[in-house]
């Protein structure tokens, strides 16, 4: 029988389609009050994003988290939530990919990101696809040094039609993942996956793996929602992420997450 008293310690929340409705691009807030609730019970609140470290720090501000670590870039980047500041960044080498991914995605644009300070883009994104300052270069200077996280974006395509251009592709030296509501894959290094990287979280904390709580949505999210000792898939996900959680909570355009976190935190 459960015990009633019992709270995850660890709880690790996606942001886009968990926290933050992508159509509306805000958090409301009921979603905001859920998690400054879990913080101020003594939970280790983690934000685990795909997102850049500049379009994770206005979410920890709006969230009231000023403390601990917040994992982006699907967990290349560790940020101090404090400081904003980066403490550990993995990279990998964005040519190869780069070289195997452009006759698979013919017209791609392509970013990658800046730690910090931005992305390098063959064209210019929307703004809320990519944060911060966006600088235009050539393909050349794009793949020329190691990065944390790299974005193809096919646009005018479905995210169907990207499956299926990537189904039996190998990307070397690296860990992808694409979107489902946009026609894009993101490409960090290999073995990087915010599962990966908030099982070594939980180890530094000393968290028992009985004790994390995991939120999310999107492809990028099934390490993390398997990792978790429970774990929540949002309503509108797909059913690849559904079956990696231990159950489903409402959509995020019903602030799903809100029950999902009221059952330990109220």
């Amino acid at each position: 029988m459960p015990d009633p008293a019992w709270k995850p310690r660890l709880v690790a929340l996606d942001v886009d389609g968990t926290l933050l409705d992508p159509d509306a691009q805000t958090i409301s807030p009921p979603v905001r009050d859920a998690v400054r609730r879990a913080a101020a019970a003594g939970a280790h609140v983690v934000i685990a994003t795909g997102r850049s470290m500049l379009g994770t720090v206005p979410v920890l501000r709006e969230l009231g988290l000023t403390g601990g670590v917040a994992l982006c870039s699907n967990g290349a980047v560790l940020l101090d939530a404090a400081t904003g500041d980066a403490l550990a960044v993995e990279t990998f080498d964005p040519a190869p990919v780069h070289a195997r991914l452009a006759p698979l995605l013919p017209g791609a644009s392509y970013a990658v990101e800046q730690v910090g300070t931005g992305s390098l883009v063959t064209s210019l994104f929307r703004e809320y696809q990519l944060h911060g300052p966006q600088r235009l270069a050539s393909l050349d200077e794009l793949v020329s040094a190691p990065v944390p996280r790299l974005i193809a974006n096919w646009e005018d395509h479905a995210p169907q039609e990207v499956f299926d251009a990537l189904a039996d592709a190998e990307l070397p030296g690296c860990t992808t993942t694409i979107d489902h509501y946009e026609p894009w894959v993101t490409v960090v290094p290999a073995g990087v996956t915010k599962g990966a990287a908030l099982e070594k979280l939980r180890t530094e904390l000393g968290v028992s793996t009985e004790d994390t709580f995991a939120a999310g949505d999107g492809t990028n999210d099934v390490q993390m929602l398997r990792w978790a000792a429970h774990s929540v898939a949002m309503g509108q996900a797909p059913d690849e992420v559904r079956a990696a959680a231990t159950e489903v909570t409402g959509p995020v355009t019903e602030d799903g997450v809100v029950a999902a976190l009221a059952r330990w935190f109220p």
